[in-house]
């Protein structure tokens, strides 16, 4: 059983996919007024570095978006001053600008149009069984103008739904067609339902059985969403209570585990994920599994769980990039089927592009995985003040929201007029500077705050204060109220 749990908090979206009580994929997108993937933009054409093969383009914001020039794109002929309507590939990085492509694509549940081709074509995960593209082939109704991908989604619904849904689709890109024929500025010309349209495209499947959401236009757009869609059965609840969502369901406590670099296996094995600068590396140690009496099976055991347990991490995560693996030691080819297998199978509902290239001699595996948003860590962590950037901690924004959630669980408990908190003394300026700040974000401003900072604290800690004799004792460190 698959639930899905979408939460919003000013500006961010997070969503987590549950399958068996079990964490399967987290997002956590944060509403900016930056282009995002999948949207579409009228722009012009500012100018053009024949030494890169690129072409820098105005889609109305501060910095320019780059297109790279090739005859499979179909844009070598363009020039100066001409205007292109554009699909954004990747957000803008630091000074880099946001990435596009001439050749624009609208997503739905069971197809994608795309401008490049006008032809019927199938995604590499759908297999002919009892001749379905032929079946498609011939009952889909294609405009002429425009190419269509069967998605494999389109195995479970019916042709009447995959029609509806190319009309829909085909009227949606008239409307792009045409706003970006007549604007007379670049302007955004599509957004594929923001952030969270582009979420539910891929994330709902056959398989889930709820949907849990915190906001109101959340719940009614979710239900318009899934209205008509024959391969779901999805029923949709609104959350209503003041505790966040995802501390409800238990969700965020999940995500701070993400932080740990180890994660151990059921074997007694265990994984380590490291960023780089360049890329994510991924051991795998036998550790505390010596169950088995013979070597070659033990590294099989292991090598195996861990191809499991690293597709789910990386998905989790929201890795991305470049991803190398150093499996323990295998010679048996017929072993490293086996791991590649594993490996393969765990990616098999990923939405992202994901290429994993065979062992190499040395006994690494690489992983190309499309990007796609920001990892985990991007949006729980920053750098630590104190080391100089040399290590991280999370987020006093996110350890801010986390200690406002625990004093509204204690509050549905108790009366309270005084809270004690405990903290790492790495937060300790940070609160200091600007304590009107802190107790606004832990939406304290009611009560009288007690904050103690405490060396190498690595969680933290509210308690209500409920007698006078508890406060006397801590008077000192009161720092609001």
């Amino acid at each position: 059983m698959e639930e899905v749990f979408i939460e919003r908090q000013k500006n961010t979206l997070r969503i987590a996919l549950r399958e068996n009580d079990n964490l399967k994929e987290c997002f956590i997108e944060e509403e900016s007024k930056e282009p995002c993937p999948g949207e579409i933009y009228k722009g012009v054409v500012k100018n053009i570095v024949p030494g890169i093969k690129c072409a820098f383009l105005d889609i109305g914001f501060k910095k320019n978006a780059y297109m790279y020039l090739h005859e499979k794109f179909g844009n070598m002929d363009i020039k100066t001053g001409d205007e292109v309507i554009l699909e954004v590939m990747k957000e803008p990085i630091l000074e880099k600008g946001p990435k596009v492509t001439s050749q624009i694509s609208i997503p739905g549940r069971y197809v994608v149009i795309v401008t490049y081709n006008n032809t019927i074509n199938f995604s590499k995960k759908i297999e002919d069984n009892d001749n379905f593209t032929e079946y498609i082939v011939n009952n889909v109704v294609k405009p002429n103008d425009i190419g269509i991908m069967i998605r494999t989604n389109a195995l479970n619904a019916e042709i009447e739904d995959i029609n509806k849904e190319i009309e829909e689709l085909y009227e949606i890109y008239k409307r792009i067609i045409r706003d970006g024929t007549y604007s007379i500025k670049p302007k955004l010309l599509y957004d594929g339902g923001g952030s969270l349209g582009r979420i539910l495209i891929d994330i709902l499947s056959e398989n889930t059985e709820k949907v849990i959401v915190n906001s109101k236009e959340d719940y009614d757009y979710i239900n318009e969403f899934i209205k008509n869609k024959s391969d779901l059965h999805i029923k949709v609840e609104l959350y209503c209570e003041k505790q966040n969502l995802f501390s409800y369901y238990n969700i965020e406590r999940e995500i701070l585990s993400l932080r740990n670099s180890k994660v151990v296996l059921q074997s007694g094995g265990n994984i380590v994920i490291e960023k780089t600068e360049a890329m994510y590396v991924i051991d795998v140690n036998s550790a505390k599994n010596t169950k088995q009496n013979s070597i070659d099976k033990t590294v099989l055991i292991t090598n195996v769980e861990a191809a499991e347990e690293i597709a789910r991490q990386i998905m989790i995560r929201n890795l991305s990039g470049i991803i190398v693996i150093d499996f323990i030691d295998v010679k048996n080819y017929e072993n490293k089927k086996k791991i590649m297998h594993a490996l393969k199978d765990g990616f098999k509902d990923d939405k992202k592009k994901t290429v994993i290239y065979p062992f190499t001699k040395l006994n690494l595996v690489q992983i190309a995985r499309k990007r796609r948003g920001k990892s985990i860590y991007d949006y729980i962590e920053e750098e630590c003040t104190l080391c100089k950037g040399k290590g991280k901690r999370i987020k006093l924004s996110y350890l801010n929201s986390l200690i406002k959630n625990e004093i509204i669980k204690i509050s549905s408990a108790y009366e309270i007029n005084d809270i004690y908190i405990e903290v790492d003394e790495v937060y300790e300026k940070d609160i200091l500077g600007d304590v009107l700040g802190f107790v606004k974000e832990i939406d304290a401003l009611d009560k009288k705050v007690y904050v103690n900072f405490m060396e190498n604290l690595e969680h933290f800690k509210v308690e209500a204060l409920l007698f006078s004799s508890q406060v006397k004792k801590i008077e000192k460190l009161k720092r609001y109220g």
